[in-house]
């Protein structure tokens, strides 16, 4: 999938391009691009940037191609130069390991703080980075309630109303012109949101697999897929298992 491509299609009025829901009773919006936008708190919120992660992997003698950092810095740039956010909130696992943000060459430190400029940017630790960034533009924290939601890295089984979090990058399989497709996506049952992973190099984890088991509503779960230029929102019943 394309997601450069993704991040040059229309505001977020297309019907199709986004999708927009309640979350404990706070007004959301999922953007094709892979962010989730909360217009009454004017915050764009991101998760598992897993930056850096081609690096980890050469640290320890596995060499990958080395432009993921690059890609998934260009993709968030084009989002938040899109929607123009007072608060960015990035999920945790920002670094694929506790040293990447240290390590972090100074072209990549430069556009980090390029758009961190004149907004409030809040890294929340993950168990990649657990201790936080090092360096950079706004503050790190284990977790933030802000406007009625939780943001966090992990989700929880005890806390989970108005929950925001990453972690288990979902995925979602669906049947499209007699073909299975499979697609990152956001899911939520209007108390809690999973958030797709925003990093260019990250697998992810299919809403059915046993790691989200009661986390959700199952009655009322959705899953809304990014497709190459727009949404699709699928009920949890009508995924493929």
């Amino acid at each position: 999938m394309n997601r450069l491509a993704q991040l040059k299609a229309p505001a977020l009025d297309d019907p199709d391009y986004s999708a927009r829901f309640v979350l404990n009773g706070v007004e959301a919006i999922a953007d094709a691009g892979g962010v989730l936008i909360l217009p009454e708190l004017g915050m764009l919120v991101v998760s598992d940037l897993h930056l850096e992660k081609g690096a980890a992997f050469a640290r320890r003698g596995l060499l990958l191609p080395p432009y993921d950092t690059l890609s998934t810095l260009r993709i968030l740039e084009a989002a938040i130069a899109r929607h123009d956010p007072k608060i960015v909130i990035s999920l945790g696992d920002n670094f694929h390991d506790p040293v990447g943000s240290a390590l972090l060459p100074a072209p990549f430190r430069e556009k980090i703080a390029a758009m961190a400029r004149g907004r409030e940017w809040i890294w929340i630790n993950g168990n990649h980075d657990p201790d936080g960034i090092a360096d950079l533009p706004g503050i790190s924290a284990d977790e933030i309630v802000f406007g009625g939601l939780t943001f966090r890295h992990e989700p929880s089984l005890i806390a989970g109303k108005g929950e925001v979090s990453g972690h288990l990058h979902p995925c979602a399989t669906v049947r499209r012109r007699e073909k299975s497709v499979r697609r990152p996506c956001f899911a939520t049952d209007g108390q809690r949101l999973l958030m797709p992973a925003f990093g260019v190099m990250t697998g992810g984890l299919d809403l059915r697999h046993r790691a989200f088991a009661g986390l959700f509503d199952r009655a009322e779960l959705v899953a809304h897929l990014l497709g190459r230029d727009r949404i699709y929102s699928v009920r949890f019943a009508n995924l493929l298992g």
